[in-house]
């Protein structure tokens, strides 16, 4: 046998291995998802478990007929198989979906972040279903028949293909039907039509929100009670916290030892604006609800740190996640990791506490009404275990390795619970810090931006699609702290909030709750989204 024509391959052929290879190999995850979601002890169930391979490959028979042609074939061919090998891993190993929003969230992870999820097992999942495929595609020769020839049996491929989908689509209608009702994300699990369309779909959302940049209220004002004192308040955004972790919400392993000892209200019940951080934190600071809320045009629109700058508040924000997703970008930002601190910091990663020297120094040298975002590393993953130093590595045994999916779940849990553990430590070092302030209206926000899946399902990490997010994504911690100066001279009446802090909320609630806090009137303001309107002994000032 000539070694030569081992690397020499026919279109047609190429067409048929490049579909079998997507279906049987780099489409696991939807195949799973499938076959977790059908009864094969059911006729309908058995007709789908068959069909849907079937289908799959016809489709994407449809797909490299179209576009794997003459000189696109090996450039397209290698960008794809490399590109759907490491969508698979993800998809696989973690639960992910791949539409628009997850390819935003691509091309805003940094190169640090990045590092993180960048381990042996996506080196040697990406090297033999992805590198070693595209080497061979690189080496080898395609064959084209004549330009008529080639044009015929690429016309009869897709001609016999387009008769069998719709031969299967006459079969099968009734099963597809009611299987694509019921579960219609997943074909966010198609590779590789789903980053494509994600793609498409991320650019063409960005072209169309490039609009004029637009002021919220020109004609706010602020209207304070009358009283001598500064207002000063601290917004903690955490990273990837779950509510169902913490103590204060019934937890059984005791997370929040220290804040359990403060006089705080824990919110027990909220709800988060989406499922990654690039959605919920610009959510968190825009005066629109989740359901009106457009991630896209937020960027061309003043939030609530604007708005409280442009009614004389200081803003100061304080960054030690992966950046603001641009709400900072019009008030003075800090990033923690460019301060060097080296008891707190490596080079990529600095532990929450960093935040505490500088979060001083600014207090000391408050001029005028001062609003304050710490906004938090907290539990980022999937690394958990370098989230926290090892004095709270309280829970064992623990997960030292970014694959968390390959750590017993039992440990999985605990390096997450043990970062819950650090956040209540700092969350409770900066209220510490704020009642050395007693001359100050002054109080403390802390609230999550999303969950975490730990292996729920098999699924970690963050990131599903709202719509069929699990609680674990979704439900977030939440808590106030004031002091008693706060609570005196705005008029709050503190146990009524406690008593009203086991009803359902959402972040919806944050920004008309610090507006009218921060005794701001605007037209933007809802009442009914304010935590603090039921609970004032005095109405608010004209």
């Amino acid at each position: 046998m000539n070694p030569n024509r081992f690397f020499e391959i026919k279109s047609k052929t190429l067409i048929i291995a490049f579909s079998l290879y997507f279906t049987l190999v780099l489409n696991l995850s939807f195949f799973r998802q499938v076959y977790t979601n059908i009864d094969i002890s059911s006729a309908s169930g058995i007709i789908l478990g068959i069909s849907f391979p079937i289908v799959l490959f016809l489709a994407l028979l449809l797909i490299f007929t179209l576009f794997l042609q003459p000189y696109l074939a090996k450039p397209l061919g290698v960008i794809v198989l490399l590109i759907s090998s490491a969508a698979n891993y993800w998809m696989f190993q973690y639960g992910v979906y791949i539409d628009a929003d997850m390819i935003r969230n691509v091309f805003e992870t940094t190169p640090r972040e990045s590092l993180d999820y960048f381990n042996l097992s996506i080196v040697l999942w990406v090297f033999f279903t992805g590198i070693l495929p595209a080497l061979y595609l690189i080496k080898t020769r395609i064959v084209y028949a004549p330009f008529l020839s080639e044009a015929k049996m690429r016309g009869a491929i897709i001609g016999i293909a387009l008769v069998l989908v719709g031969l299967m689509a006459a079969l099968t209608y009734k099963e597809f039907s009611i299987f694509g009702r019921n579960h219609k994300d997943i074909v966010r699990l198609i590779n590789p039509t789903n980053y494509v369309y994600g793609t498409v779909r991320f650019f063409q959302k960005k072209i169309r929100a490039r609009q004029p940049f637009m002021a919220l209220d020109p004609d706010s004002r602020y209207a304070p009670y009358r009283d001598p004192y500064k207002t000063v308040f601290v917004l903690l955004v955490g990273e990837t916290a779950r509510a169902m972790n913490f103590s204060l919400n019934g937890y059984s392993k005791p997370t929040n030892p220290k804040l359990a000892q403060e006089d705080i209200v824990n919110f027990s019940d909220v709800t988060s604006c989406g499922t990654y951080t690039a959605l919920s934190v610009p959510c968190i600071f825009s005066n629109l609800p989740r359901k009106e809320f457009n991630l896209n045009r937020a960027p061309y629109i003043e939030n609530l740190v604007d708005l409280l700058r442009n009614n004389g508040y200081q803003i100061q924000w304080f960054d030690n996640d992966e950046g603001c997703k641009e709400v900072c970008k019009r008030v003075p930002t800090v990033y923690m990791t460019d301060l060097g601190n080296k008891k707190y910091c490596d080079k990529d990663y600095c532990y929450d506490e960093v935040f505490l020297e500088p979060l001083e120094t600014y207090l000391n040298n408050i001029q005028d009404n001062s609003f304050i975002v710490l906004h938090m590393m907290g539990s980022h993953g999937p690394s958990y275990y370098k989230r926290y130093p090892d004095a709270f590595a309280r829970f064992t045994p623990t997960c030292y390795t970014g694959e968390v999916q390959n750590c017993d779940k039992n440990a999985i849990v605990n390096t997450y619970d043990n970062t819950i553990l650090y956040t209540d430590h700092v969350i409770a070092e900066v209220i510490r810090l704020l009642k050395k302030y007693p001359d100050y209206e002054i109080g403390l926000m802390y609230v999550s931006d999303h969950g975490e899946s730990l292996g729920e399902n098999n699924i970690y990490l963050h990131g599903i699609p709202y719509a069929v997010a699990p609680k674990e994504q979704t439900r977030v911690p939440m808590l106030l702290w004031m002091s008693s100066m706060m609570k005196k001279e705005d008029h709050i009446n503190y146990e009524c909030l406690k008593e009203k802090s086991r009803d359902p909320i959402s972040h919806d609630y944050i920004f008309h709750s610090l507006i009218s806090l921060m005794e701001v009137r605007t037209k933007l303001y809802r009442p009914e989204l304010d935590l603090f309107a039921s609970c004032r002994t005095q109405p608010l000032p004209e």
